[in-house]
């Protein structure tokens, strides 16, 4: 059945947390809205499978980043997905099991709805378990549970640092030196399921490199610098945002990246990395900085992103 009008349903975190200078899910809404697509935003946990189709409760958004309040919500809807043409996978981690079930049910949607990025490719891609496939382009790293192995990792590079699987945007990170008590660790660990620990790099305090990859393509990059005191360069925690390139060496363990992403039915990623280090982030279920990137460099990647969905639907 041929479906009436242009939809786009976004699946995403509360529309309050939603920043109107920063946030990717919003730029991509409005390219959207600018391809004449409507605009419906919804809740993990208002999925519903009844009667094999799945519906969403569903808020009717019409977005203005001129207005400080931003985003008008129309009315409220139960939404067949099948109807919608695209649906955007927008809500940040934890990778949890309410995040895995969306993948479920958002795989059963028809061919004719397309997913960004892929539930299935999302699903077996967890972000910092899908380094294990690239160490020879990281720092050392290591991804366990056992304190025992945690002290013998901290004793052979001296500083570490340690961060939640399944975490994202700098929350959660533990700094470890030879001064941190092994209770501090213990207490961390038990807090945490597996983490990823890795040889500390200094040069994070000139900043890291986030980089876009669309479609298998290398499209461009920022630097971010951490706040002054601070090894977090996160723009959610304080990072200053600003213009780079990529060396060669940078190049070239983007593109190993962006093949296995293309491979694996990846579209749109963010991937970081440190004095020609590959980090570990590799960012597939809600990567970020593409406002921060038209704002320094005029282009905006949202319409790659929009060209790229069209073409292959």
């Amino acid at each position: 059945m041929k479906k009436i009008n242009k939809i786009v349903a976004i699946q995403g975190d509360s529309l309050h947390l939603m920043n109107r200078k920063t946030d990717t899910t919003l730029l991509l809404a409005l390219e959207a809205q600018k391809r004449n697509y409507k605009i419906f935003y919804y809740q993990t946990k208002n999925l519903i499978f009844s009667k094999n189709k799945i519906l969403a409760y569903c808020n009717e958004v019409e977005f203005n980043e001129n207005k400080k309040n931003f985003y008008k919500i129309k009315n409220i809807k139960k939404l067949d997905l099948s109807k919608a043409h695209f649906v955007l996978m927008r809500q940040n981690p934890p990778f949890n099991m309410d995040y895995i079930t969306a993948t479920y049910l958002l795989q059963k949607l028809p061919k004719t709805t397309k997913v960004l990025n892929n539930p299935f490719a999302v699903r077996n891609i967890p972000e910092k378990l899908s380094s294990i496939y690239f160490t020879k382009l990281m720092p050392p790293s290591l991804f366990a549970k056992n304190i025992n192995e945690i002290l013998k990792f901290k004793k052979e590079y001296k500083k570490i640092i340690i961060k939640p699987t399944h975490g994202y945007g700098g929350n959660n990170i533990l700094f470890v030196t030879h001064k941190t008590p092994k209770k501090e660790i213990v207490k961390y660990l038990n807090k945490n399921t597996h983490v990823m620990a890795q040889k500390f790099l200094p040069q994070i305090k000139k900043g890291d490199k986030r980089i876009f990859i669309i479609d298998g393509k290398i499209k461009g990059a920022i630097k971010r610098v951490p706040k002054k005191k601070s090894i977090i360069s996160n723009l959610s925690q304080g990072g200053t945002a600003i213009k780079t390139k990529l060396n060669s060496k940078e190049m070239i363990i983007a593109k190993k990246v962006a093949d296995f992403l293309k491979e694996n039915n990846i579209l749109f990623a963010g991937i970081d990395l440190i004095a020609n280090y590959l980090i570990g982030d590799i960012n597939v279920t809600s990567p970020t900085g593409l406002k921060n990137f038209k704002d320094l460099t005029g282009k905006d990647l949202s319409i790659d992103i929009w060209n790229c969905l069209e073409r292959s639907n």
